[in-house]
């Protein structure tokens, strides 16, 4: 490999100014739409009016950014806004005609992504649609998943194992006697690649492994946390609800179907990398088309999961680029309050929550003395301001 090939690829990490920036645009971009779409969330709205709404803003704000570069880049949505409520869990983005909508006191989980030039940040929010605080057993599972990543924040950073994060979730979320769900991963994102090789298991079992790993710097991880007043196993209850799929890149078959190589061949114009939603496709060829793809494997589905009825379930998403002097999380959204039944007394958790995300910087000359008591004191009250669920400010500049 030649010096300017190294140097190119160099630049695709954090070790690159450009490349931090274009993480950070797209996290303004992806938090504005968020936070639109919170503001949005009431009785009576369509479910898919408020999706449509989410990805507008996406495709609108990102076609002004770096309009006068002299290559093309690409730039819109990462991961298509969906709105999936109560003790449905995930992925949840109808079609056109859907007739969903939202309901007082709904817990609504709002996820999706920007990227700028391949460098994605996605974020995911829950919010209750109620007057007041939130009580309760729905307090707990907010707060259960709120301290789940806020720990998640100070573990995963460099020299530390993606077991340890795994552990630490599940021992958070059974403080507020709930569970992790199964099956949610929390990946490192790279250039154009929102599911690199390193992974975070939410819940370690038999059926789901994954390389252990160590965290480094200049790395990128999309946080992603799930929690459960239910079993924490969620289940696919219709494959008609499936609507965001995503290329496989390094699958190959020849299609049977004309509807199905007509599909493709959209697919392959307008996503040929990043996640989408069938209502950016040709409504009446796709659904008889996407089944052959997704049958021989060209196409992988985000499938709409389930928790039982009545189960309460919160989800919380956010991207932390690991920086030099520290974890720099760079999108999410401010929690209502929160009126919890627990309060997890666990040593253990406090401590991971004391613990700083990013490095302190250096002074000039001799600490003075009580120094090291105060410093103490300043992380139990940032631990209890978590606890309380006031989280910590990000930086998205």
């Amino acid at each position: 490999m030649s010096d300017e090939e190294n140097k190119d690829e160099k630049e695709l990490d954090l070790s690159s100014q450009d490349v931090v920036t274009k993480y950070k645009c797209a996290a303004e971009i992806a938090n504005k739409a968020l936070q639109t779409v919170v503001s949005e969330c009431k009785p009576g709205v369509k479910v898919v009016d408020l999706c449509e709404k989410g990805d507008a803003l996406i495709q609108e704000h990102t076609a002004l950014m770096f309009k006068n570069s002299k290559k093309k880049i690409e730039k819109g949505v990462a991961f298509p806004t969906c709105i999936s409520i109560n003790n449905t869990v995930c992925h949840f983005s109808p079609l056109a005609g859907d007739e969903t909508v939202l309901a007082a006191n709904d817990i609504v989980k709002i996820d999706l992504g920007c990227h700028i030039d391949g460098f994605v940040a996605v974020v995911a929010h829950t919010h209750m649609l109620c007057d007041g605080p939130v009580k309760g057993r729905a307090a707990d599972v907010l707060m259960a998943c709120h301290t789940a990543a806020e720990v998640a924040l100070r573990l995963v950073r460099p020299g530390r194992k993606n077991k340890e994060v795994t552990e630490a979730i599940q021992k958070v979320a059974a403080a507020y006697d709930c569970k992790i769900a199964e099956g949610v991963l929390s990946h490192q994102m790279k250039q154009f690649v929102i599911d690199a090789n390193k992974v975070i298991l939410s819940v370690a079992n038999s059926e789901t492994r994954v390389d252990d790993a160590e965290f480094e710097e200049n790395e990128v991880y999309a946080i992603d946390v799930v929690t459960s007043t239910g079993e924490g196993k969620p289940r696919l209850l219709d494959e008609k609800q499936t609507t965001i799929y995503k290329r496989a890149v390094d699958k190959s078959y020849h299609l049977k179907m004309k509807a199905s190589r007509f599909i493709f061949s959209e697919i392959n114009t307008k996503f040929p990398i990043m996640p989408f939603t069938a209502r950016a496709l040709e409504e009446k060829r796709a659904r008889l088309g996407l089944v052959e793809c997704v049958n021989h494997d060209l196409l992988q589905p985000y499938p709409v999961l389930h928790e039982k009825p009545g189960d309460f379930v919160a989800h919380i998403k956010f991207t932390v680029l690991l920086m030099p002097n520290g974890s720099d999380r760079i999108t999410g959204h401010s929690l209502q309050e929160l009126q919890p039944l627990k309060v997890p007394e666990d040593p253990e958790i406090k401590t991971w929550l004391a613990m700083a995300t990013k490095a302190k910087k250096k002074g000039g000359g001799k600490k003075k003395k009580g120094k090291k008591g105060e410093d103490q004191a300043e992380g139990q009250d940032e631990a209890m301001d978590i606890a309380a669920g006031d989280g910590e400010k990000m930086d998205t500049t």
